[in-house]
């Protein structure tokens, strides 16, 4: 199973914030941004990891994350020379996938709650076996999402974006896994109205095969688009709440890699005396004590 996060963009919507740098570098409170959906495709048991960006910003990505030795998994990089939609990051990942299931996510995408790697789990057995799975969480507007109608057995009836007359209050977050011929279908999409490869348009041909399953994020679970301003405030405030009342880190990928045994506790402690003393390596260093 192979894992895209796609950090591109322009990240309009932040600036001037992001005339400089990737919204997927600035801090969600104690870590950048990328370290999120990093950790949701670690905790999914994904180690072969492709970073798709921009022309700009690429080498800023490879700078932070290096070849991913630190977090014991190994990290591709590719360029999106103009975003044409999310589907095209399965065609500039076609030859890293070479035809395996993979887990594609937005990287300003921030999941958090009980349960969530079961799910994950479930979806990575799908992808196994010839399905692709989308994940919903309820949300209070759906006339401004992605919409997902299912049924019964949990799996979708029909997907619609940003419906007038709503079938469900069901949004489709940025986190997709998809089978082997994930690559071959988006080759054969055509550009939308907006000149994109619509990621809905290659979901409905799982849909229409019936082979799109849904996984559901349900009440307590949190999942926060940053893609603005007060989202990037209300996410960094929210991951501190969660941090200095319950004493852990979220999205702490070192922890995420001795806990999944993508590292020993050994190497872990030697590169941990190459890093500051600061509050986040500090925590990673009571963790250590644990094992």
């Amino acid at each position: 199973m192979k894992g895209i996060i796609l950090a591109g963009g322009s990240g309009t919507r932040l600036y001037p914030n992001t005339i400089a740098i990737s919204k997927q570098l600035l801090p969600v409170y104690d870590k950048p941004m990328i370290y999120y959906p990093v950790s949701v495709l670690m905790l999914a048991g994904i180690k072969d990891i492709l970073i798709i960006s921009t022309p700009h910003d690429i080498e800023n990505f490879k700078k932070l994350l290096k070849d991913g030795t630190q977090f014991g998994v190994k990290f591709t990089y590719k360029v999106q020379e103009k975003p044409e939609g999310i589907a095209q990051s399965l065609i500039i990942a076609e030859d890293f996938t070479n035809n395996e299931p993979c887990a594609l996510i937005l990287g300003d995408n921030i999941f958090y709650g009980q349960g969530f790697s079961g799910a994950l789990r479930e979806a990575y057995k799908n992808a196994k076996n010839g399905f692709a799975t989308i994940f919903a969480h309820q949300v209070k507007t759906p006339e401004r999402f992605g919409i997902v109608e299912i049924d019964t057995n949990k799996m979708a009836k029909s997907i619609v974006e940003k419906p007038e007359k709503p079938k469900s209050n069901l949004a489709v977050c940025g986190l997709y896994f998809y089978d082997k011929n994930a690559s071959k279908y988006a080759k054969n999409l055509k550009p939308s109205k907006r000149g994109e490869l619509e990621i809905t348009d290659l979901n409905n041909i799982y849909l229409e095969k019936k082979q799109l399953k849904v996984e559901i994020l349900g009440r307590g679970f949190t999942w926060l688009d940053t893609g603005l301003p007060k989202a990037l405030l209300d996410a960094g405030l929210y991951i501190r709440t969660i941090e200095e009342n319950q004493g852990i880190k979220i999205a702490c990928l070192e922890e995420i890699a001795l806990r999944r045994g993508f590292l020993n506790k050994e190497t872990l402690n030697e590169m941990l005396k190459n890093l500051p003393d600061n509050d986040y390596y500090s925590y990673v260093r009571e963790i250590l004590k644990d094992f």
